[in-house]
């Protein structure tokens, strides 16, 4: 297991794949690198891969002390500067599409493109999810609110033909106080007065149909950041990246060599 080190004495664990030009892979929520296993080798035939476990996940330290995206992103910093990579490309996805807001504001010269999923800038100026949402993962009924979630993330026709197992529903292995310190980080991100400083050509992508984290967050997105482009995936719900991956990752494949052309 190969780990970086943060200047607060964290080990980050870390995956490279693939050949060529790194592509950050950046998880949501209380998830591991495991949340792209189903679709990060649809890059490897132009990209390599580089995911981690965020600090509280996996096989990083899990240490009890407040979590931000800020801080989360430089973790991602720190694991760039262990294998020396000055410059890649992110695609976050959910909270790592926050973490990833932040490592493209606060470090711009670390991104060369950047693709945020299924996520949002938070704060009040970002469309919250509905009370009904709330509720429905909030059940006490066991397996309930699980599958609750799963609804959110997969259309009902998917989750016929795929049982699983899902490994977008979190990490099991994740002590309760790292569950409770990436709640807090991912409710407390608010990029707003950052995005404006995004410099690196920016494509916003969300499911149609997503209400974990409402698409009417994508246009405020794309709308904030300069020259972003917005590509919503029709009938995507939250994993829209897994799901329609046919779709989804030729786009993001797509959009990495035209920003690098222009």
């Amino acid at each position: 297991m190969t780990h970086a080190m943060t200047p607060d004495g964290t080990r980050i664990a870390y995956q490279l794949q693939g050949q060529g030009a790194p592509l950050v892979l950046l998880a949501g929520q209380a998830n591991n690198h495991h949340w792209w296993d189903a679709v990060r080798a649809d890059f490897h035939p132009a990209r390599s891969t580089l995911t981690l476990d965020y600090r509280g996940t996996g096989d990083s330290d899990k240490p009890d002390t407040p979590y931000s995206t800020e801080l989360l992103a430089q973790d991602v910093i720190a694991v760039l500067d262990e294998l020396g990579i000055d410059r890649a490309d992110v695609y976050g996805t959910s909270m790592g599409g926050r973490v990833a807001q932040q490592l493209a504001a606060r470090h711009p010269h670390r991104v060369g493109a950047l693709v945020l999923g299924c996520t949002s800038p938070g704060g009040p100026h970002s469309v919250d999810r509905g009370n009904d949402v709330r509720q429905a993962l909030a059940q006490p009924r066991p397996g309930a609110a699980r599958q609750a979630l799963l609804e959110l993330m997969y259309t009902p026709r998917w989750l016929a033909s795929h049982p699983g197992p899902h490994h977008t529903l979190g990490d099991p292995g994740m002590p309760a106080h790292a569950r409770r310190h990436h709640l807090a980080a991912s409710n407390r991100h608010n990029a707003w007065d950052l995005l404006p400083n995004i410099s690196a050509p920016t494509l916003v992508v969300h499911g149609s149909d997503d209400l974990l984290n409402p698409t009417a967050n994508a246009p405020l997105l794309a709308d904030r950041i300069p020259d972003a482009r917005l590509h919503l995936v029709p009938n995507g719900r939250h994993a829209y990246f897994e799901e329609f991956r046919i779709h989804a990752s030729p786009l993001v494949l797509d959009f990495l060599a035209t920003a690098h052309e222009s």
